[in-house]
């Protein structure tokens, strides 16, 4: 019939939190555009809890984390609208970004999803070597098509069920606050990984504890020109690697568990 025209797609954004005051706040800024902002806290110990019951649009809900897929498995589902929008807690929507978003799937021929590339910034300066010259992620995609793969619980997996595009606007991630803060997350990246590992029966090796760490700082701080981010790109790079090294220390530790456990059952 003339005259109809196509009704305004809403959007929901996603967040998971633990423990983001300094980042949470810029975030939630950043997507006050959306139709709806629902957090998924993991009984976050800083603050980070009460700032979003406190906030007028958000809708908060704490749940236990198990591991970065089950946590964003579980959000997707809280999702009243097919658009979602799922960013990391220190991850910052532009304003040209955002137009994009709204243009995007608001247009009759849009993909089922859209990978970002993004911007990385260290201490609010921009980190533009260090191995994530080439980053990208899904971060706007129908909530019908697509879903998080169980077969990775750290660096998630989105499998889209149709085409996805790429955004030519770039977010902005706040990747480092400060030493500590940075360290303790690749801590944690690598002890999920190595549970990832052991669940796929990966086997550790001495060989591959020593050249895994030492190939991951020397191809982000040499071949990937870590080395032009100056002091910046020296650290990333070495927290990186330490990322890997424990990544092993504790696939390690889990097949001694597991041996344990064998011999203390055995009759």
């Amino acid at each position: 019939m003339a005259g109809l025209s196509t009704p305004k797609q809403k959007l929901s954004a996603l967040i998971i939190t633990y423990n983001e005051m300094g980042y949470i706040e810029r975030c939630i800024d950043s997507v006050s555009f959306a139709d709806e902002i629902i957090v998924v806290d993991s009984f976050s110990t800083d603050g980070t809890f009460e700032y979003l019951m406190d906030h007028p649009k958000v809708k908060v809900i704490q749940n236990p984390f198990e591991n970065f897929t089950s946590q964003k498995s579980f959000t997707l589902k809280q999702a009243t609208n097919d658009w979602v929008l799922f960013l990391d807690a220190d991850e910052v929507v532009t304003k040209s970004l955002q137009k994009e978003i709204i243009a995007t799937i608001n247009n009759p021929e849009a993909d089922e999803a859209y990978w970002f590339y993004r911007k990385f910034m260290f201490q609010n300066q921009p980190l533009n070597f260090s191995g994530w010259q080439t980053d990208k992620n899904h971060r706007l995609f129908r909530k019908s098509k697509a879903c998080f793969t169980d077969r990775k619980i750290v660096h998630e997996t989105l499998e889209v069920d149709g085409k996805s595009g790429i955004l030519k606007e770039k977010l902005i991630h706040y990747c480092y606050k400060d030493y500590e803060d940075y360290k303790s997350k690749m801590l944690k990246y690598g002890r999920l990984k190595a549970k990832e590992d052991f669940y796929k029966e990966k086997h550790f090796n001495y060989l591959m504890m020593v050249v895994k760490p030492a190939w991951k700082f020397f191809n982000h701080y040499i071949i990937r020109l870590g080395f032009l981010d100056g002091k910046k790109g020296m650290t990333i790079c070495y927290l990186n690697a330490l990322g890997v090294l424990e990544r092993f220390k504790e696939r390690k530790r889990l097949e001694k568990k597991n041996e344990l456990a064998y011999y203390l059952v055995m009759p």
